[in-house]
């Protein structure tokens, strides 16, 4: 359960981090933050797997977790103005 509440601070602190960095408006709450980040770390570990840059099952940098919620949050940001 720790390990839980663990990855969800650390992805909360990730999205607000990638969202300081990204420039623009992005009007989200806390919660989808969080999922932003975790959801960031996670690409970055599968990217870096696949690349080689980490071995499998290894827990992704906390830079590359910043630059995969950066990447999903101009990913939102492009479908979210496609359906307004």
């Amino acid at each position: 359960m720790m390990h839980l509440l663990g990855t969800l601070f650390i992805g909360l602190i990730v999205g607000f981090i990638a969202r300081a960095l990204k420039p623009g408006d992005d009007s989200m709450g806390w919660i989808m933050t969080a999922l932003l980040g975790v959801a960031g770390s996670f690409v970055a570990a599968y990217v870096g797997a696949g690349l080689g840059w980490y071995a499998p099952g290894a827990p992704a940098g906390f830079i590359a977790s910043v630059v995969g919620a950066i990447v999903l949050l101009v990913l939102w940001g492009l479908f979210k103005g496609k359906r307004s």
